[in-house]
């Protein structure tokens, strides 16, 4: 299920990664946090929850930037930092059998049949979206102007990215929790932009990548005994420095060798 997971977090990252939008993420996977509790404390489905409060999130950001003068950079801080506060508090005053270091830090190995069936259709589902429109926003993410003069509407395509981008938080949520689901969705796609040149390439190496390092994680963590998220999340890390060292044409030992041969 965390290579699934890893998977759909991969596919989208790509498009994260070409759009810039690392903070958002961030705000989002912290956001859904008071959803969680809610969800549970009412008996629904906590997916229903966290995707409530993720877009409600993405939604006050967009209203806030537009009604004051304030950056987008500190409203994204102001608003996650303001529902992952809330989700805390939530959990201290709400009765109930919500275990908030899974929350916070994932438990892939503990998941319940009915959690496996969420992820599977939320899964299947931002993978058909983003598969349906990756034309229209793969120019979106590198140049939304050119998008908007060529008459693509990227008012629907920014909600539907944060869309995918709520609904790939909430099955990230399970695998390493709301702390490092951001990882899950920036490191794949940060990882495959130093590999290639080429969007396409770029999903590939990026999902490829998510995979590899969730069954490293789970491996490494099952044997040695450690949280599976944060082996998972390191995993992903190590693959990215490893790209960042030694990537064809933009690792940092590719790039000296150019430099000395200028010398």
């Amino acid at each position: 299920m965390s290579s699934l997971v890893a998977a759909v977090c991969g596919f989208l990252s790509s498009y994260l990664t070409l759009k810039g939008w690392a903070l958002m993420g961030d705000a989002v996977s912290h956001s859904v946090m008071p959803g969680v509790v809610v969800a549970y404390a009412l008996g629904l489905p906590f997916s229903l929850g966290a995707f409530i409060f993720g877009v409600g999130s993405v939604a006050l950001i967009g209203f806030i930037k537009q009604k004051s003068r304030v950056k987008e950079d500190t409203v994204i801080g102001l608003v996650f930092t303001g529902f992952f506060a809330l989700g805390i508090v939530l959990v201290s005053k709400i009765k109930s059998n919500i275990d908030l270091h899974s929350i916070l830090f994932g438990s892939p190995l503990g998941i319940s049949l009915s959690d496996v069936k969420q992820t599977i259709f939320i899964s299947l589902l931002v993978v058909i979206l983003l598969s349906i429109f990756r034309k229209d926003l793969m120019l979106y993410c590198f140049d939304p102007r050119h998008a908007k003069t060529v008459g693509i509407n990227v008012f629907f395509l920014h909600y539907l990215l944060l869309t995918c981008l709520s609904l790939a938080a909430v099955v990230g949520l399970q695998s390493v929790g709301i702390i490092l689901v951001v990882a899950m969705l920036i490191t794949p796609g940060a990882t495959a932009y130093l590999l290639t040149d080429k969007f396409d390439n770029m999903t590939v190496i990026s999902v490829l990548s998510a995979i590899i390092s969730s069954l490293i994680g789970i491996y490494v963590s099952f044997w040695f005994d450690l949280e599976t998220g944060g082996s998972i999340v390191l995993a992903q890390t190590f693959i990215f420095l490893f790209a960042f060292l030694f990537a064809p044409r933009y690792g940092i030992f590719k790039l000296k060798k150019l430099f000395a041969g200028y010398k």
